[in-house]
């Protein structure tokens, strides 16, 4: 295979090109927004624009504080509040909140009913390792704060009902090093000085922001296609042998995760990588250690199946010839 194919979009996804553009032109407009001369209050109003084309493109009547990405916008929502999370968070969370847990049942979902009322409850809209969905509806009902981790999910489906959400724009084809925690009330949180009225430090990323909001404005059809070819991918593996990780339950469909009985998601990772596919197994932040994920561990599977787990990720340029492609290299693998 000369073409490599990329399947690890939950990871971060190919910027789009609109977002290129969009970026290119930011940096030329290279003074400090927080300056107060002209050229400065020039940067300011086109940070401003960004802004409000962020929260327009997500349906978002909120404000908007704009971080270097998700795991900042995750500890500003998060830090100095007694919170608890899901066991099945990612890594930004747990390193934030103590040792005070929610537990999921083997499909990958919390049960409503366990969230503690009154509390800061932190949970992931779309996992991101399994793609299982969570039920921030019934969620919300219960807790005192609801902070909606949507790293995944914003720009693909419509946001939830919840006072603080995370945002990540290198997730839905935005330039890496900026994201954003949406709040629905300032009084949620502790500033700490600085811009973004208070709540975080550092000058602000002009480019970054313009590169966000014109990928958010790109068009999203691509997401009804995902659904086809995840749906297409998951028939495949099952007729394979291969199992779908919480395949009953409610998965985003740009995120799979599939174990292949006796043979190791490191065997598989290099015999796909050296065929030319690119995939991962679990989040980036820990798919290069030898630990066992914590997200499986939580759902209840053990460490050997566990390790036998890769994850498939599509994005808005993929294809339906690189899944099939895909679907035929892990077919010979099995």
């Amino acid at each position: 295979m000369t073409t490599r194919i990329y399947l690890d979009h939950a990871a971060t996804t190919p910027m789009r090109p609109e977002a290129i553009a969009a970026v290119a032109g930011g940096m030329a407009r290279w003074a400090n927004p927080s300056s107060p001369h002209a050229e400065g209050r020039a940067a300011r109003r086109a940070l401003e624009d960004a802004r409000a084309r962020i929260a327009t493109a997500l349906g978002w009547d909120g404000e908007v504080i704009l971080t270097s990405g998700a795991s900042e916008a995750l500890a500003i929502a998060l830090r100095g509040h007694d919170a608890v999370a899901s066991s099945v968070e990612h890594d930004a969370v747990l390193r934030v909140v103590g040792g005070d847990r929610m537990p999921v049942g083997s499909d990958g979902r919390i049960d409503p009913a366990g969230v503690p009322e009154g509390r800061r409850v932190a949970v992931q809209s779309a996992n991101s390792e399994t793609g299982v969905l969570q039920p921030l509806a019934e969620v919300a009902a219960r807790a005192g704060v609801l902070v909606a981790d949507c790293s995944q999910s914003a720009g693909k489906l419509d946001l939830p009902d919840a006072d603080l959400i995370v945002v990540s724009a290198h997730k839905l084809g935005g330039p890496p090093g900026i994201g954003a925690l949406l709040v629905r009330d300032f009084a949620l949180l502790t500033p700490t000085g600085g811009q973004e009225q208070g709540y975080r430090g550092g000058t602000e990323n002009l480019p970054g922001a313009l590169g966000f909001a014109a990928a958010l404005e790109a068009p999203r059809d691509w997401f009804k296609r995902a659904a086809v070819l995840r749906a297409g991918l998951d028939a495949k593996i099952r007729a394979g042998g291969g199992e779908i990780v919480a395949d009953a339950s409610p998965r985003i469909a740009t995120i799979a995760a599939y174990r292949l009985p006796g043979r190791s998601a490191a065997a598989q990772l290099m015999r796909l990588d050296s065929a030319g596919f690119a995939v991962s197994a679990g989040s980036a932040c820990s798919s290069g250690t030898l630990k066992t994920s914590h997200v499986l561990s939580a759902m209840g599977m053990d460490a050997k199946a566990a390790s036998e787990v890769i994850r498939v990720s599509v994005g808005w340029n993929t294809t339906a010839a690189e899944v099939d492609a895909f679907a035929a290299a892990w077919s010979a693998m099995a």
